[in-house]
């Protein structure tokens, strides 16, 4: 492939002087070394014209060379930015460098094809001198760096990707770290309530056990008896505690599984309600269900608790003579359990925690409980994918409404 350069013209020379054979040489050096380079190179003249040409550079721009020889190199390749609007001569670096002296590098600008694409570059105008100093033109090379720029942007969103990943782990890190926090809140006041609440059961049973030994041959038995359902009771209430501790841990290390059995839930909620320790005295709790029998398959152990805890709860802080009543429905796919008091009632703000384990109402200070009763409800009817909810009045009553799925083909109802 031939290489155009510029040179004077001989012809326009009076007497042209014989060519120096070393002088060709190098002529000739220079032109294989300009058709090897990679590199696009071209030259201008003062005019901005092209002088000479290297191969690379009329390939990337998809121009011959004969064609390019003599042209505005501005006018060919850098008339526009990329976004299309004009580049015009007075503000381009290229022939800056013939007008100042300077050599200028530009990296972040493009050259466009002849057929109208673009391509990014960067490149230098490097000002060129004749052997007695004087400007007389600039030598432009550049280099198309599409590539490079694909590998930059393959790189950039890398390392946003890993800038992401950082972030999601720093924040789970910081989730557990708060979780850890919490569980270790929570096995202190734990601990607290633990150490609490067994002190006073302790204590009365120490207290009745020396009176029965101190005052044994002056108490009248009816006075042994009190003694002794004292400590009975308060036997009973460490044995529940220490179920409901039982129970926490076999759900925080999800090895309590769910067994469901059929069942016929009307019959179960009235051998419920007549068990000694749901039987009020003067008030009995209500049960009301529009059908005889609602047959379905639930875990009985689990739903004695769920129901077991919020009657408890209701006869706890409901006075003597106000009512509870305990309501079961069905809904399409779902039984509903409402247990209904007219007690004390929750305070709004206590509304919000009431599921947490160990919380207590600010109103219930001077009635006996552990505050686990209610989370180990909650997480019972999550165990079987249900729901449930409370709306409370201070003063007026709380209810509670329990909401359990059931597949249809394995529920039966009679009326």
């Amino acid at each position: 492939m031939s290489e155009h350069y510029w040179l004077p013209d001989r012809n326009t020379l009076a007497d042209p002087a014989p060519v120096d054979p070393t002088l060709e040489y190098l002529r000739r050096q220079h032109q294989l070394i300009l058709n090897a380079v990679g590199e696009g190179i071209y030259g201008l003249d003062l005019a901005g014209n092209v002088t000479f040409v290297n191969p690379a550079a009329a390939a990337m721009i998809g121009w011959s060379m004969e064609d390019l020889i003599g042209k505005s190199m501005h006018a060919v390749l850098h008339h526009s930015q990329l976004d299309g609007s004009p580049y015009h001569r007075e503000d381009c670096p290229i022939y800056a460098a013939f007008q100042d002296g300077k050599v200028r590098r530009i990296t972040n600008e493009v050259f466009w094809r002849k057929d109208g694409t673009s391509f990014p570059v960067e490149y230098i105008s490097t000002p060129m001198h004749d052997e007695a100093g004087r400007l007389i033109g600039s030598v432009v090379t550049f280099r198309d760096i599409t590539k490079r720029r694909w590998a930059e942007q393959v790189l950039q969103q890398a390392n946003e990707e890993l800038e992401l990943k950082v972030q999601a782990r720093t924040a789970e890190l910081q989730t557990v770290n708060q979780q850890l926090r919490e569980l270790s809140d929570m096995r202190s006041r734990f601990v607290s309530m633990v150490c609490h609440e067994f002190r006073n059961p302790l204590n009365n049973i120490a207290l009745s056990v020396s009176s029965l030994n101190r005052y044994d041959t002056q108490l009248h038995p009816n006075e042994k008896a009190d003694y002794l359902l004292t400590v009975k009771a308060n036997v009973e209430r460490m044995t529940q505690m220490i179920d409901d501790i039982l129970v926490i841990g076999k759900i925080e290390a999800k090895v309590l599984e769910v067994n469901p059995q059929p069942l016929d839930l009307v019959a179960f909620c009235q051998d419920l309600l007549a068990e000694q320790e749901f039987v009020r005295a003067h008030v009995p709790i209500r049960f009301c269900c529009r059908a005889r029998h609602v047959w379905t398959s639930l875990d009985e152990r689990l739903l004695r608790s769920i129901l077991g805890n919020l009657l408890s709860n209701a006869i706890r802080y409901t006075p003597e003579l106000k009512a509870i009543m305990l309501t079961l429905s069905r809904r399409q796919n779902y039984v509903i359990f409402r247990m209904q008091d007219e007690g004390m009632g929750i305070p709004l703000d206590d509304r919000r925690h009431l599921f947490e384990p160990f919380h207590r109402g600010r109103n219930t200070s001077n009635i006996p409980g552990t505050g686990l009763g209610l989370s180990i409800v909650k997480q019972f009817v999550e165990l079987q994918n249900g729901t449930i909810r409370v709306t409370s009045r201070l003063g007026v009553g709380t209810s509670f409404w329990v909401r359990l799925p059931i597949e249809d083909e394995r529920v039966k109802i009679r009326g």
